[in-house]
């Protein structure tokens, strides 16, 4: 059969959101420790959209990861809140465990009554201890079943270097993760819970009718354009440590630094590699050409045509300075045989760059289509002669 090309050309122009399309990325070098230093003991950098790796030091070495930890409570919160096993108005009751947190705290009492919006904010913005154990409690039933669940999706994430103790970040004996690991549960969180960034981006609050004062520790929220997020946290253990995500242009980042021997090394850590990556890449956005067809005719059908459906192309990560043009090449033939299920592949949509093949994706049918049987043909010509009577 002769096959129907459909071609176009988009310039370089860059994605409207990071967060919602499937992406991918050209082969990248990421840059590393001889390419420049930062004042950390680990560090990482990769694309929001893409997972691709940007820049790294020593990002398999496991370390304390302090109150990031915090990262993998609220993902497994905010699944619980997805899938309506709990509610933001829930009351979170305070145990004498959870009271009994060191470290940042808002100073829960026993009994203590807050919504589970407020224990929320309570863990974004002042990274309270005794809040992310209440929390882990009444999610899980106790900490140790929740720490159980967190080590279950880390396992499921792929974060081969991470093992969970408590939900909180304090030190203790096995509590380690990896720059890396770090990087993949703040992607998921990031990507797949994008009401996160209502909490982490709130600068100063208050719980209690006022009475008590919620400030942020992220302070890059306050000096860094394009700032999302998302994680700070600090131990005699793990150090000074952050998972800083922000976005311009479309571009999403993720920053994760560990070990740093200062508050604001950590920051100005953080920066250097946002910088690095705004600098140094762009995301362009791939399109379905405007007369895709939505139809395609079927030969010998119980229907003329069946429906299409097309996974579109999305984001695409790419190198400042190339001007090469993305290029979306639509394949499809001119008819199809019947029958044809759902779901059954028809064609494909190809995105290029630079005569590189980015990626491909699949152009499959909406629906089924059965083939012309005879009781369907003589059904029909009676119908017929039944309307020209």
């Amino acid at each position: 059969m002769k096959t129907r090309i459909l071609a176009l050309l988009l310039c370089g122009a860059l994605l409207a959101s990071a967060f919602t399309l499937p992406a991918m990325a050209e082969t990248i070098t990421p840059a590393t420790q001889a390419d420049f230093d930062l004042p950390c003991q680990a560090a990482i950098l990769v694309d929001l959209g893409t997972g691709a790796v940007l820049y790294e030091k020593n990002a398999d070495e496991q370390r304390a990861i302090a109150s990031i930890t915090k990262v993998m409570t609220l993902l497994l919160t905010f699944q619980a809140l997805e899938a309506g096993r709990v509610q933001l108005t829930d009351i979170v009751p305070v145990s004498e465990h959870a009271y009994g947190m060191g470290g940042s705290q808002i100073w829960l009492e026993p009994g203590e009554q807050l919504t589970l919006e407020e224990m929320l904010k309570a863990i974004c913005i002042s990274s309270a201890n005794d809040a992310a154990v209440a929390v882990a409690e009444y999610i899980g039933g106790s900490e140790d079943a929740f720490v159980q669940q967190m080590n279950a999706e880390a396992a499921r994430l792929g974060m081969t270097g991470t093992h969970f103790e408590n939900a909180c970040g304090l030190d203790e004996t096995g509590h380690l993760s990896t720059a890396r690991d770090v990087a993949v549960m703040s992607r998921e969180m990031l990507l797949h819970h994008t009401e996160i960034a209502d909490y982490c981006t709130i600068w100063t609050d208050t719980l209690r009718g006022g009475e008590t004062q919620l400030v942020n520790t992220n302070k890059l929220l306050r000096s860094y354009q394009g700032i999302t997020g998302l994680k700070t946290g600090t131990t005699g253990g793990a150090g000074v440590c952050i998972s800083a995500s922000a976005e311009r242009d479309g571009l999403g980042l993720v920053a994760v630094i560990l070990g740093a021997p200062s508050s604001k090394d950590r920051f100005d850590a953080a920066r250097t590699l946002l910088d690095y990556g705004f600098a140094n890449y762009q995301s362009l956005t791939a399109e379905l050409p405007a007369d895709a067809p939505k139809t395609l005719p079927v030969a010998r059908g119980a229907e003329e045509t069946v429906e299409l459906s097309y996974t579109a192309p999305g984001s695409f990560l790419a190198a400042k300075g190339d001007d090469a043009q993305l290029e979306v090449r639509l394949a499809l033939p001119e008819s199809v045989e019947a029958p044809v299920a759902a779901g059954q592949q028809l064609g494909t949509v190809t995105v290029l760059r630079g005569g590189q093949t980015l990626a491909e994706y699949p152009v499959a049918a909406a629906n089924d289509v059965a083939a012309l049987s005879f009781g369907l043909c003589f059904r029909r010509l009676v119908e017929a002669l039944l309307l020209h009577a």
